[in-house]
């Protein structure tokens, strides 16, 4: 029984691989997705709060300090705040963030056929969920609001600030992927400088 589980530890410590393989396509599933909905009203709208906040980010509003009489839930329409979001910019930004979150998933999935691409992406994953993470001390909706119950403020997050939590398992995907297409540039260049040294020896024979 013991040589049968020590068989099948060893299988599985022979997958890494795979994982690292895991690890790539759900960072780029994740990026492909959220994306995606940037491109859709709700969540634009949904987004607000965390953009408005960042130092990083919000000089992409006409009016940042606005937002929070026009927010909507998800689901909602009501035409007079959609209307203020529109001009707002609201949509123009998320927009714009689609097509980044976008571009990145598609550098995370080039890795088989470019190393350096890969490793681009992942310094991007990076850099991006960093920024995401960084909405935990920007963003006030982040944190159970004082309305009355004990429980408010630090450390009980609210909904958003549990969404954004849960990005540290995407930082430290990236850094994976990010050492794991390091290794592979290394290789690259190994590969190519054993090669042009092989050759230079064929040359004075």
């Amino acid at each position: 029984m013991k040589h049968a589980f020590d068989r099948a530890l060893g299988a599985l410590a022979k997958t890494d691989r795979v994982g690292i393989t895991l690890m790539r396509l759900a960072i780029a599933i994740v990026f492909m997705w959220i994306g995606t909905l940037k491109f859709v009203p709700y969540e634009a709208d949904s987004i607000t709060p965390f953009v408005a906040n960042s130092p990083v980010m919000s000089f992409f509003y006409e009016h940042p300090t606005e937002y929070k009489a026009h927010l909507t839930h998800e689901g909602e329409l009501d035409p007079v705040k959609r209307e203020w979001q529109t001009a707002n910019n609201t949509y123009g930004f998320s927009t714009g963030l689609g097509v980044v979150e976008w571009a990145i998933a598609l550098l995370v999935l080039a890795y088989p056929v470019s190393k350096r691409l890969g490793l681009l992406g992942a310094f991007l994953s990076f850099v991006t969920t960093l920024v995401t993470l960084s909405f935990l001390v920007t963003t006030p909706e982040a944190w159970v609001g004082a309305l009355g119950d004990a429980q408010h403020g630090f450390p009980y997050l609210s909904g958003a600030g549990r969404l954004v939590l849960k990005d540290t398992m995407m930082l430290a995907g990236a850094w994976i992927i990010g050492v794991d297409a390091a290794r592979g540039v290394l290789a690259e260049r190994k590969e190519k400088a054993a090669i042009a040294v092989n050759g230079a020896r064929v040359a004075l024979r």
